[in-house]
């Protein structure tokens, strides 16, 4: 079975405000191209996926991981974001 995914009251007034489909969300979820550490929050983590529909452009998902869930904090078009 698979982790559910929640997401904060921000993360569902984001994804709306920025157009962001959560089929986009969920993908990086659970099959990103790559991950960083949040800089400022050990617990916090990014997932990056590009995503075609939308030019290829990489999709940065903060979220929190813990052994009931992904909680989804935020998700945004990164600009800066370049593959390591």
């Amino acid at each position: 079975m698979e982790k559910p995914i929640a997401y904060t009251e921000h993360a569902k007034v984001a994804m709306s405000e920025r157009g962001l489909d959560p089929e986009w969300v969920e993908a990086s979820v659970r099959n990103p191209q790559w991950v960083e550490a949040d800089p400022d929050d050990p617990e916090v983590v990014r997932h990056f996926r590009s995503v075609p529909e939308h030019g290829g452009r990489y999709l940065r998902v903060a979220l929190v991981e813990t052994v009931a869930e992904f909680r989804i904090l935020s998700a945004f078009f990164d600009r800066r974001a370049r593959p390591k």
